[in-house]
């Protein structure tokens, strides 16, 4: 048996044993952007605003390529939910996320990351996400709005669980999101190549202004 193919079924070998930390997440739905930016602009009417922050809430990703898997999040990000008395569907949310302060479980991938083969913080250090519309599917919501980052604007769509209990409101979401419908297209080395899903984990507390 030559090399080369030595080589080939080791690498299905170990392609097909990479961990997926993406596998049994709902996929984001992804489309042309949807947002009117002179609308969202203008405060909600009727609604009553509820901030959230790094304080208190969770920003959180898993990615995996072939030798494994890597934990991590960003540590400053901050938006609002305006609702109109208590129907989720009327509401809109507002985020920015400082892409500079992503953190992983490796100082050395926390740094690639922030790299032009990656995240490009330092010509991109913000993301944003708008809502456009929330839908109602069973106990939870169909989540879409539209998320600006690494300069690239698409419109997304995911699961999430959101509540309201005295003056605070709860989302909680569990998803996943392809990096390169972001243009984050690194591959990885070619015998260790990096997953094209990522898993999103969502844990937010906004709390009544005011």
């Amino acid at each position: 048996m030559n090399r080369s193919l030595i080589a080939s079924l080791s690498l299905v070998m170990l392609l097909t044993g990479c961990p997926d930390p993406a596998k049994n997440k709902t996929q984001a739905v992804v489309e042309a952007p949807k947002a009117v930016p002179a609308a969202v602009a203008q405060p909600l009417a009727g609604a009553t605003t509820y901030a959230f922050s790094n304080d208190g809430s969770k920003f959180g990703f898993v990615g995996a390529k072939v030798t494994g898997k890597h934990e991590g999040g960003f540590n400053v990000f901050d938006g609002t939910i305006e609702l109109p008395g208590s129907d989720f569907t009327k509401a809109r949310v507002k985020a920015t996320v400082s892409v500079k302060s992503v953190f992983t479980d490796s100082e050395k991938l926390t740094g690639h990351l922030q790299s032009a083969d990656f995240f490009d913080a330092e010509k991109f250090p913000d993301a944003t996400f708008v809502t456009t519309a929330i839908v109602a599917n069973g106990e939870a919501f169909n989540v879409t709005g539209d998320l600006s980052l690494h300069g690239v604007t698409k419109s997304i769509t995911f699961p999430a669980k959101i509540s309201l209990a005295g003056e605070v409101v709860k989302v909680n979401a569990d998803f996943a999101i392809n990096r390169k419908d972001f243009a984050i297209v690194y591959a990885g080395k070619a015998d260790d190549l990096i997953a094209d899903n990522v898993a999103i984990v969502l844990d937010l507390t906004a709390k009544k202004k005011g």
